[in-house]
């Protein structure tokens, strides 16, 4: 091989091997004093010339290039797949085991309203489809998965969902208390957070109570699901013929 093919091959190497053009000053570093660089570079495009790929210039620097006719046959598409949002997965969740089902029911069963793009967003997915429309007043439509949400999450049939055990051993089902879960959640108050006293309820409050005007979630519940007191835990007349109402008995107390 002469010298001359070796210094070809050294610039396009260079040239290959960077990742942005390069200028004279930095392929001639490369080469020795007497290299006549311009007509090297010239010869080198010139072996290009026809090829997939051709050496242009860029400005005052060189660059390897796709061919002008074969860039549009280059051109490659693809699916970015954007991942569904927690509110997307459980509104899925719900048709899938609750189908057919109207958008009222989704609503009323997740506890929020739901926002508009969630059941488009589903529906441009393929996972959801509309099942016709319940025979009640306004005439909603419902809802139903397809054939590719059972190809996606890896299902032979709407039989193979799993269970309500299956999802508390995953811990997909929050076996909590319900108490405990809905103060998770922010939907009661947290005793634990207001300072309130999570012990049992003796009856008795201690003088340095501050719980103010607002009852605990241990009260509150008890106000709503306590039974009435029985007649003999009153003070009551004896001689009264027939037993006082708790409103009398407060009126009549010393």
């Amino acid at each position: 091989m002469t010298d001359r093919f070796n210094r070809l091959r050294l610039i396009e190497a260079l040239l290959f091997a960077s990742s942005e053009p390069l200028g004279a000053a930095q392929i001639a570093r490369h080469l020795p004093d007497d290299a006549d660089l311009d007509a090297l570079l010239d010869e080198l495009a010139g072996l290009y010339a026809n090829r997939g790929v051709r050496l242009v210039r860029v400005g005052a620097r060189w660059a390897f290039r796709t061919a002008p006719d074969i860039a549009p046959l280059m051109q490659i598409e693809s699916t970015v797949a954007r991942k569904p949002s927690r509110a997307a997965i459980e509104t899925l969740a719900i048709v899938a085991y609750h189908q057919p089902v109207t958008r009222g029911e989704i609503e009323e069963i997740r506890g929020v309203a739901l926002s508009r793009g969630i059941l488009d967003t589903l529906l441009e997915a393929g996972w959801i489809k509309p099942r016709g429309r319940r025979r009640t007043p306004g005439r909603p439509v419902t809802w139903g998965t397809t054939d590719a949400f059972l190809d996606q999450f890896g299902l032979e049939s709407l039989d193979s969902l799993p269970g309500v055990a299956e999802l508390k051993a995953t811990g997909l089902i929050d076996t909590r208390p319900a108490v405990a879960a809905l103060s998770a959640r922010g939907r009661l108050l947290d005793p634990n957070e207001t300072g309130e006293d999570t012990d049992e309820d003796d009856g008795d409050d201690s003088p340095g109570d501050t719980d103010g005007d607002a009852p605990s979630v241990r009260e509150a519940l008890a106000q709503a699901f306590a039974e009435p007191e029985a007649d003999g835990d009153d003070e009551t007349d004896p001689s009264a013929e027939a037993p006082q109402s708790p409103v009398a008995n407060a009126s009549r107390a010393p």
